[in-house]
């Protein structure tokens, strides 16, 4: 029997489209000589659909999908994912489901037994777990079919009570396929690989796994579809971040060589790659076709800018700089400099004349005080409305510049430099903006060094750096990822070895500055917690906040 995975990278509610991707696929894997073509976990309606499945109507696009999937299968067989109605009163009203599909019907059907409901996932929102085991018999092979959650639960630290796998032993199956849509951060191949791996050196099966590719707005896929043989050996590795289609013999898998793997990139490539495709799925998917962003000469704007531009093309990126009083030449000529190399359009709008408008408008009711934080926030807000006002005016999608340092502690200002449409470095840390920067760099200056080099600064008031607010960012970004990733809390920290004082500033800044990020625009997704949907926290809460 040989098996096709399909490895797509489908749009959410784009039932067309969909429809069309899983045919030619089909098409092209019977073509082949495929006996199963197998695609992903909720891959009719794409993933994560989330309150749509509460539509009756976007249920029954979605099993209009599969028939018509059905439909294609003459001569060829499928499994493929979407939502089932559930027909008992008890319980949730839908099931994550895989569909057997064969001679142009839905032949059987495998619903999901683990739901999710952790960070990102909130699958027991919708569907009720599966609690009916069986097997799907089909050329003489009996399949352990499975979807996603349904084999990580394994290993010592066991998130559930039960094992779907367990219970599909018993019934001798030969071989295990598995549906999946595994989120990417730039850990989660590696995860992702001892899991399955797991799996097939405690069951003696082989496995075959298909996962999603491309972006769902903030959720990026990374594909990385597998096949093992049953030693573990991994005997078929599909593409990371494209689509892709290859076929496997299921009789021949015993006598197939461990693959050379592809070598995965590096934690900072994985994450620059990931990026490039969020924007690009972003703006494709939405059809949207052109960016806009505020160039300062720092190196969160010119990161975002080499991104955008590799995304979606130079005739589709226009940067803005705007220089402020405070604004050193050098600066403005890095800008330049960048724009230039990548052939970038850029304009100069100087913001002093809005600014010292505004100041005038206000000095009455500011009642002659000095200089602070509310002049400094206006110059950050002339700036947000020049970028939103030619937005408007010519159907630019701003992009956000922000790094995950800054969203972390509240070193933004609000309808100013945390506007935007999408932010691409929200859950990036300044240290891993200065190692994108060294990347993008690697064969030629790209990024003018002087970007990378000089002290980061917002340029707000006379020979400002960030060092005067924040911590080293080099100890800052440490403390940060313990908490935020890793959960561990001031007592757990200090015990690390870090500061006491700057274990308590840090913390209490962080929790302070939550209803900063609530408003913030959506942050694609590289680490195992970004703000946003993953992390989720109450803005008026006491724990860590100092009076």
């Amino acid at each position: 029997m040989k098996i096709a995975l399909a490895q797509l990278n489908y749009h959410i509610g784009n039932f067309e489209s969909n429809e069309n991707k899983v045919r030619e696929a089909i098409e092209k894997a019977k073509a082949l000589g495929a006996d199963l073509v197998v695609f992903a976990e909720l891959a009719v309606s794409g993933y994560p659909p989330r309150d749509f499945l509460e539509f009756d109507d976007f249920i029954k696009r979605c099993m209009q999908s599969v028939e018509k999937a059905a439909k294609s299968c003459r001569g060829i067989a499928a499994i493929i994912g979407g939502p089932l109605v559930n027909p008992e009163v008890k319980g949730k009203d839908l099931f994550n489901t895989a569909f057997f599909l064969e001679e142009g019907k839905i032949k059987a059907q495998v619903n999901k037994t683990l739901l999710p409901n952790y960070d990102i996932f909130d699958e027991y929102r919708y569907f009720e777990p599966n609690n009916e085991y069986k097997i799907i018999e089909f050329k003489e092979k009996k399949i352990a079919l499975t979807i996603c959650e349904d084999l990580w639960n394994i290993g010592d630290d066991l998130l559930y009570r039960g094992n779907p796998m367990d219970d599909l032993l018993p019934f001798k199956p030969d071989l295990m396929i598995n549906i999946a849509a595994s989120p990417f951060h730039y850990e989660q191949a590696i995860d992702r690989k001892a899991v399955l791996k797991a799996n097939v050196e405690k069951y003696k099966l082989p496995l075959f796994y298909v996962n999603h590719v491309g972006a769902q707005t903030e959720l990026l896929f990374d594909g990385g579809s597998l096949a093992f043989n049953k030693k573990g050996e991994i005997v078929g590795e599909l593409a990371y971040f494209d689509e892709d289609l290859q076929i496997f013999n299921v009789d021949e898998m015993h006598q197939l060589p461990e693959i050379n793997q592809q070598q995965l990139p590096g934690k900072i490539e994985l994450i620059h790659d990931a990026l490039v495709m969020g924007i690009k799925n972003y703006f494709g998917k939405l059809n949207l076709k052109k960016a806009i962003l505020g160039l300062s000469g720092g190196i969160d704007s010119a990161v975002t800018l080499v991104l955008a531009e590799r995304a979606l093309g130079k005739e589709n990126v226009r940067a803005i700089l705007m220089p402020s009083k405070f604004s050193s030449d050098h600066s403005i000529k890095d800008a330049e400099d960048l724009a230039k190399n990548l052939h970038i359009q850029y304009d100069i709008i100087p913001i002093e004349p809005g600014t010292a408008q505004v100041n005038e408008m206000l000095k009455t009711h500011f009642e002659n005080l000095p200089f602070g934080i509310a002049e400094e926030n206006i110059q950050a807000r002339m700036r947000g409305l020049i970028l939103m006002a030619l937005s408007n005016k010519f159907g630019y999608i701003l992009l956000n510049t922000s790094n995950k340092s800054e969203a972390a502690v509240g070193y933004g200002t609000l309808y100013g430099d945390m506007n935007g449409g999408l932010s691409v470095l929200g859950d990036v840390y300044k240290t891993e903006v200065f190692e994108l920067a060294r990347f993008i760099n690697k064969d030629a200056e790209v990024i003018p060094e002087n970007t990378i080099i000089k002290p980061p600064s917002a340029e707000l008031r006379p020979d400002q750096k960030d060092s005067d607010s924040l911590p080293d960012y080099a100890i800052l970004d440490k403390v940060l990822y313990e908490y935020i990733e890793n959960r561990q809390g001031p007592k757990e920290l200090i015990e690390m070895g870090f500061d006491g004082a700057v274990v308590n500033h840090t913390l209490h800044l962080v929790n302070t500055n939550e209803y900063k990020r609530y408003q913030t625009p959506p942050i694609l997704r590289v680490s195992r917690k970004a703000f946003g949907m993953g992390r989720r926290m109450p803005i008026v809460a006491k724990y860590l906040a100092r009076d």
